[in-house]
C-alpha cells in the first residue's frame, strides 16, 4: 500500500534471531519490494526509535505492522507524534478441517499465528479424531524448529 500511494521514504524494522542477524528471507523480500531502509530493531524500542528518531534512526511519520501487545502499547503511546495503522489484538486463527486435510499445512498454519504473541488464539475443528491426534503431534515436531518456539509455545 505505502509504494502504491507512492510513499518516498519506506522503513523496514526487523527483530534479529538468536544469531543477532536478520532472517535472510525477510532481507531478500525487502529488496524484491525496494525498500533499502532497514533496522536490526523489533518491539516496542523499536517503535518509539521510529517515532522520535535516534542518532542512527531517523524519525518516520508513520508506523505500521504487526506485532505483540507491548509494540500495540508502544503505537498507543506514540500516537499524536507519529501517525500509525491500528491498534490489533492478539492474532487469531481458527481452522475448520475435515479428513481429507493436510497435518502438516494445518499445523503450520496454526503455529504461524502462534508464534506472534503468547496472548494468540490458534484454534482447529476438526471431526477426524485421526486430524486432530495428527496435527496435535506435528505441532509439537514443528515447534522444535521454530525460532520462537517459547511464544508460540504459550
Amino acid at each position: 500500500p505505502a509504494k502504491v500511494a507512492g510513499v518516498p521514504r519506506i522503513v523496514m524494522a526487523a527483530p534479529p534471531g538468536r544469531n543477532g542477524k536478520l532472517n535472510p528471507y525477510v532481507l531478500v523480500t525487502a529488496e524484491k519490494i525496494g525498500i533499502k531502509e532497514i533496522y536490526k530493531m523489533g518491539g516496542a524500542q523499536a517503535v518509539a526509535a521510529l517515532a522520535f528518531g535516534t542518532e542512527s534512526v531517523p524519525r518516520v511519520n508513520k508506523i505500521t505492522g504487526p506485532g505483540n501487545i507491548f509494540v500495540t502499547l508502544a503505537k498507543k503511546a506514540v500516537y499524536g507524534h507519529v501517525d500509525i495503522d491500528m491498534l490489533a489484538g492478539p492474532s487469531e486463527i481458527l481452522i475448520v478441517a475435515d479428513d481429507s486435510a493436510n497435518p502438516v499445512y494445518l499445523a503450520a498454519d496454526l503455529l504461524s499465528q502462534a508464534e506472534h504473541d503468547p496472548l494468540a488464539s490458534a484454534i482447529l475443528i476438526t471431526d477426524s479424531e485421526r486430524i486432530a491426534r495428527t496435527v496435535a503431534t506435528e505441532v509439537e515436531e514443528q515447534l522444535k524448529e521454530l525460532p520462537r518456539e517459547e511464544i508460540a509455545a504459550a
